[in-house]
Formats: C-alpha cells, sequence, structure tokens
C-alpha cells in the first residue's frame, strides 16, 4: 500500500516522524482525508502490519486537534477536538498544556501559518512520488526569514550560476 517504504530504513524513518508525537494537529481538509481512510486500514487485508497498521492506530488513539472554521458542533472522529482559531494560538496552548510531540501531517496551511510564526521546532519534507506536482505550495516565495533563511548546499552543486558541477564530469572542448 505504501511503495515509498519499502525497506526497513525507509519504513523506520517514516515511522519515526510520528512515534513520539501524542497529538495530531490537522487541518480541516486533510482530516477529513486521513481520519476517513486510515482507521480503516486497521481491518485491510494486506497492509504492512509494522508501519501501516501501526500508524493507523497511532491516528486513533492520538488526540487530534482540527482546525475549522466551518466544521461545527461535535467532531465527527474520536479523541477529536474542533477549534476555530489561529493556528499560532493553537500551538502556544497545545505546548503549554501536558503531552508529547504535536504532528502536523501533510496539512500545507497548517505548516505554513507555523512556519510564519516561528513554531516550528523540527520540519521533515517526505516527497511522495505518487503526489508530486499537485496541491498547495509550503514555500511559494522560498523560506520564511528567521532561522529558515537558505543556506547553499555545502558543496556548492547547486549554484545556478555554475555550468558545471562537481557531481557532473568535464566535457572537452568541441574541435
Amino acid at each position: 500500500m505504501l511503495p515509498y517504504a519499502h525497506t526497513d530504513v525507509a519504513r523506520d524513518h517514516l515511522t519515526g516522524l510520528w512515534e513520539s508525537a501524542t497529538t495530531a494537529l490537522l487541518g480541516r481538509v486533510n482530516a477529513e482525508g486521513f481520519l476517513g481512510f486510515w482507521p480503516t486500514v486497521i481491518g485491510m487485508e494486506g497492509v504492512e502490519p509494522r508501519d501501516e497498521r501501526r500508524f493507523a492506530w497511532w491516528l486513533v488513539d492520538a488526540e487530534k486537534v482540527v482546525l475549522s472554521s466551518s466544521l461545527a458542533g461535535e467532531a465527527p472522529w474520536e479523541r477529536t477536538t474542533i477549534v476555530d482559531k489561529p493556528t499560532a494560538e493553537v500551538v502556544a496552548d497545545l505546548k503549554a498544556a501536558e503531552g508529547d510531540d504535536i504532528l502536523v501531517l501533510s496539512s500545507a496551511s497548517v505548516i505554513k501559518a507555523l512556519l510564519a510564526a516561528d513554531q516550528v521546532d523540527r520540519l521533515a519534507l517526505t516527497v511522495f512520488p505518487v503526489f508530486l506536482g499537485g496541491g498547495p505550495r509550503i514555500f511559494d516565495d522560498g523560506l520564511p526569514p528567521g532561522r529558515w533563511d537558505r543556506r547553499r548546499h555545502p558543496c556548492r552543486c547547486h549554484r545556478p550560476d555554475r555550468r558545471r558541477t562537481r557531481h557532473s564530469p568535464a566535457r572537452a572542448a568541441p574541435g
């Protein structure tokens, strides 16, 4: 089911992203997708029990906070609170409360708001080629100012003004 996590290293990496978190912070659209799908994985045939089924159980058991101005009333999912407040305020409240890590799962609007408020302690970007090219951008105009300032790649091979990089062989001049 997760074709990109087919090695133990990939599985361990992905598991390490969510394993220590006790709270999942999601935007409404993401919550509707994640919470409509992942709980069904628990009973599915053919899922990988080491990561897919464990993640599904984690998501069901974790406290979930869904940021939404359009969902009203009681949350349609267990262990879920719907909050209509600015993202930075919600995270400040969560950090002040008892609990372990807070994990934001693929909610671009939530991630952008937290980056802008300098409330991200660790940012892990995982590219899933299946989804490449669609959805909202996290970095519209590069990284926000502050501790997220751009840095050149250490080998300087990604500078746009270089025609040849350390990783490409030199070519003989035509002649």
